[in-house]
This record gives C-alpha cells, structure tokens and sequence, in this order.
C-alpha cells in the first residue's frame, strides 16, 4: 500500500464522526428530564449543592464518568444507581443534550 498513513488517518477520521453523529441530543433531552432533572437540571445548571453542573461540559467527560459510575469505578448514592439503568446509547444521548447546551460567561467588575 502506498499510503498507509493517509488512510489510517481517513478512518480514524470516520470513526470519530461516526461516533459524534450516533448520539441523539433530543433522546439525551427527553433521559435528561425524566432521571436527571432533579438534580443536575434540565438545562444543566445543578438544582442540588451536591450535584455538578453539566450545561456544556466535554461530551467525553460525561461519558467517562457516567461510565466509571456504571462500572462501580466511581461511586455516589444515587448516580451510581442511576447509571446502572442507563444504557450505552442512553448514556451517549445525555451527554450530547447536556454538551450541546450553550451557557455564557460574565466576569465580575
């Protein structure tokens, strides 16, 4: 093959499209207001003291975490039940809603 570089670099590119486009925000949205809502907000921004907020975190992040609380790799009393019933494609929807979310940024005078 002449050019294994090109086209390793040509499906490395597909793969990683093809896993952006395979999630759903509007599935993410409709997981996010049933089992998310209470604490993390629809929107993103925490309801709870405890509870992070999400609004336009990294995709990636929210995966990693969602699965290490799935795994029992990171553990907390109610995410780490709430990930158990999440699963893969779930898990990939609800990051995308809470990573497209756009929020804006005021510093103080």
């Amino acid at each position: 093959m002449k050019y294994p570089f090109a086209v390793a670099t040509l499906v490395a590119a597909v793969c990683a499209a093809s896993a952006s486009f395979a999630a759903d925000p509007a599935a993410g949205k409709k997981v996010a207001s049933g089992m998310c809502a209470v604490c993390h907000g629809v929107d993103g921004i925490a309801k709870q003291p405890d509870a992070p907020h999400l609004a336009a975190e990294n995709v990636e992040y929210l995966m990693r975490q969602l699965k290490a609380f799935k795994a029992g790799e990171r553990k907390h009393e109610q995410m780490s039940i709430i990930a158990q019933s999440l699963s893969d494609e779930q898990m990939a929807d609800v990051a995308a809603w809470y990573s497209q979310i756009k929020i804006k940024v005021e510093m103080p005078q």
